[in-house]
């Protein structure tokens, strides 16, 4: 699942380096239209429903914190 997670922020994001220890939203890699792309392509390829109130920036700030954030998606 990490290596899928990956290739879906690669996607969106080529520039940025997901596996360095950097935070994506602390540091402001990430914008707002970048979560929004997350979401649907990560809601399409997992077949979740990522709610509203998981919309907070520990939940986007690193790569592991979107696996987790998907594997308690998924149930």
């Amino acid at each position: 699942m990490r290596e899928t997670v990956l290739a879906i922020l690669k996607d969106i994001r080529g520039d940025v380096n997901f596996e360095e220890n950097i935070k994506l939203i602390d540091d402001e890699i990430l914008e707002s239209l970048d979560i929004v792309a997350i979401v649907g392509e990560f809601n399409e390829e997992f077949d979740i429903e990522i709610s509203v109130e998981d919309l907070t920036p520990e939940n986007f700030n690193s790569l592991e914190a979107m696996v987790a954030l998907i594997v308690k998606a998924q149930g």
